[in-house]
């Protein structure tokens, strides 16, 4: 899966991924008024809204990239609609040709993980037949629980041709309390990164690896050093603009090549209409435009970024 990633990248050169984390007040007025007239002020009406309004935005910017995030607690909080709302979501991402990473950070042990791995990347048996549930492209792990919280979601890439991104250097302003404690002399994100190298040799797929890692665009030396501890991992990279990540500090996680690692944005893009240089531009009605604008100037800015 991270070759036909790498693929999009390289024939779109966008290594940009745009994050579906929708709120309600991401969402113009005239989606929330339609939504609420046909189902009410419910949990139905507010899921009609943000599948609609997500439906416009990947409308609106499918050609320019190869990948989406949607992140699944934005739908999770308007409760059963709202898990609908999100699998309705990947399946017309995946029908425009979008790669889906799941932004699920999810991570158990033992038939817990595995069930986890199945409802995301892999597939169920029911009866006689064997269905896929959300069917995303990736997931995104948490690895606090070891190896028996990730490797079952390392067999299910390996039958299905799937992949991960574990969490190692998050972009929150707390991740320090944990991630940069040290341990026999290294920080605790560097000795992950090294299990993710280790996990991603056993599940490769061309010249990276089905397991790669998420590093945020909010600490550039920290992801300089764990580009060089997992050279074969793809690095999904958040933080950028909304969160303080710069474009011209984010060279050190890609390599000469130009692949590597993969900016997330999401704010900055579903809701560039709510903000300057856009809303006076496109304004609420053609709110998918602005993201669209979004989209080509943080591929421009990565670009003039990686030189």
């Amino acid at each position: 899966m991270i070759h036909r990633l790498n693929e999009k990248i390289m024939e779109l050169d966008a290594p940009v991924v745009v994050g579906l984390d929708p709120k309600l007040d991401f969402v113009p007025g005239f989606i929330q008024k339609k939504a609420f007239a046909e189902f009410g002020e419910t949990l139905e009406g507010a899921a009609e809204a943000i599948w609609q309004f997500n439906r416009g935005i990947v409308d609106a910017v499918y050609d320019l990239i190869p990948a989406v995030k949607p992140q699944i607690a934005m739908y999770e909080q308007f409760g059963i609609p709202g898990v609908a709302a999100y699998s309705r979501t990947v399946r017309y991402c995946r029908e425009k040709g979008l790669i889906v990473i799941g932004d699920v950070k999810r991570g158990d042990i033992g038939s817990t993980s595995a069930a986890y791995a199945k409802a995301h990347l892999g597939i169920v048996k029911v009866g006689s037949r064997t269905l896929p549930v959300f069917d995303e492209d990736f997931a995104t792990v948490n690895p606090y629980l070891g190896s028996d919280g990730v490797k079952p979601f390392i067999d299910v890439c390996r039958e299905q041709d799937r992949g991960i991104f574990v969490l190692v250097k998050t972009s929150n302003p707390s991740s320090g309390e944990f991630q940069d404690r040290m341990i026999d002399g290294k920080p605790l994100y560097e000795l992950v990164g090294e299990k993710v190298d280790e996990w991603g040799r056993d599940c490769m797929d061309g010249d990276y690896s089905n397991v790669g890692a998420v590093v945020g665009a909010t600490y550039p030396e920290m992801g300089k050093r764990l580009r060089s501890v997992m050279p074969k991992a793809c690095i999904l990279v958040p933080g950028y603009g909304a969160q303080g990540g710069k474009a011209e500090d984010l060279a050190p996680f890609f390599h000469a090549d130009g692949l590597g690692a993969i900016v997330n944005s999401s704010r900055g893009i579903i809701a560039a209409w709510t903000k300057e240089p856009y809303w006076d531009r496109f304004g609420e009605e053609n709110y998918a435009d602005a993201s669209r604008q979004a989209v080509i100037d943080m591929i421009e800015d990565l670009k003039r970024a990686r030189g």
